[in-house]
């Protein structure tokens, strides 16, 4: 199944207390180029994202968007320092007692004390906070994929369509060809007739000379290694594995093939043929500029 390089996934989980979303866009590139946005306390995950994403795809400048959000996730742990608090009640109460004021020490008395607490910033665990990442990355990678497969398979169906036009017109200038020769035969054989002045030809020098223009005009070869190129790329269409340099390759080969034929056939009906042909051809090539 043929993927476009153009694609868009999204994933979102509330995993162990974090709201978690994830894209993934993609655009034609030739080779992978990945680039990601990370909430900073996440960074650590980028290199795990590259690798993660590189391993399903093979081609497209890749953009991936992270965005995480606490909802019940406690990343700060406050802790009483009772040493310090005891002193403090203890001296206050000293002092109560010595000059007769009125006790009226309370909790709230107590949170205002400084240095009574301390807020500690809780070590992240980051083995955690990856395994819920990378469950809601993979998510937006099948959903991702899924739409390139899609867009892939519209592809396929135009390309499947302009192949079949393509091998028509060759199927035309092989059943051309030789009614081409055949003409330039005729005419020639005219031309000697008028030139002799109604004597009889040189049937012999007719034929040498149709058999020459026939050996320069001759597109078989052309033709065979056209229907061949029609094949494979057929086949690649079918297969799982990347093709899009494969059939680049292709397309230039077909292209070649039909130049040759247009410089060799002097012929308006297949100077058409190969007109229609390249425009075909360079539609292909738009297309497959775009597959993975």
């Amino acid at each position: 199944m043929i993927r476009s390089m153009t694609g868009f996934g999204r994933g979102h989980e509330v995993l162990n207390g974090r709201d978690i979303t994830v894209e993934i866009r993609s655009v034609n590139h030739r080779y992978y180029e990945f680039s990601c946005r990370l909430p900073r306390a996440y960074s650590f995950a980028e290199e795990k994202l590259k690798t993660l994403l590189q391993g399903k795809i093979s081609r497209g400048k890749v953009e991936v968007s992270v965005l995480i959000q606490n909802v019940t996730a406690v990343s700060e742990k406050i802790t009483a320092n009772k040493e310090v608090i005891t002193e403090y009640v203890t001296a206050l109460r000293e002092i109560q007692e010595e000059l007769a004021l009125e006790d009226d020490l309370t909790l709230s008395s107590v949170l205002r004390l400084p240095d009574a607490f301390t807020v500690v910033k809780e070590e992240a665990d980051e083995e955690q906070m990856w395994e819920d990442l990378k469950t809601v990355s993979e998510e937006a990678l099948a959903n991702f994929i899924k739409m390139r497969e899609t867009e892939g398979e519209r592809m396929k169906t135009d390309l499947l369509c302009r192949l079949d036009a393509i091998e028509k017109n060759v199927t035309f200038v092989e059943q051309r060809s030789p009614l081409i020769v055949e003409a330039y035969r005729k005419r020639l054989y005219d031309k000697m007739c008028e030139v002799l002045e109604g004597k009889v030809a040189d049937e012999n020098r007719i034929l040498l000379e149709a058999g020459i223009f026939s050996e320069k005009t001759a597109v078989d070869e052309e033709t065979v290694r056209l229907r061949s190129h029609i094949a494979q790329f057929r086949e690649m269409l079918e297969s799982a594995e990347p093709i899009g340099r494969k059939l680049d390759f292709l397309v230039q080969e077909m292209n070649r093939e039909t130049n040759t034929i247009g410089s060799k056939v002097q012929d308006i009906e297949v100077t058409k043929i190969v007109v229609d042909q390249k425009s075909d051809i360079e539609k292909i090539r738009e297309q497959i500029q775009n597959i993975e």
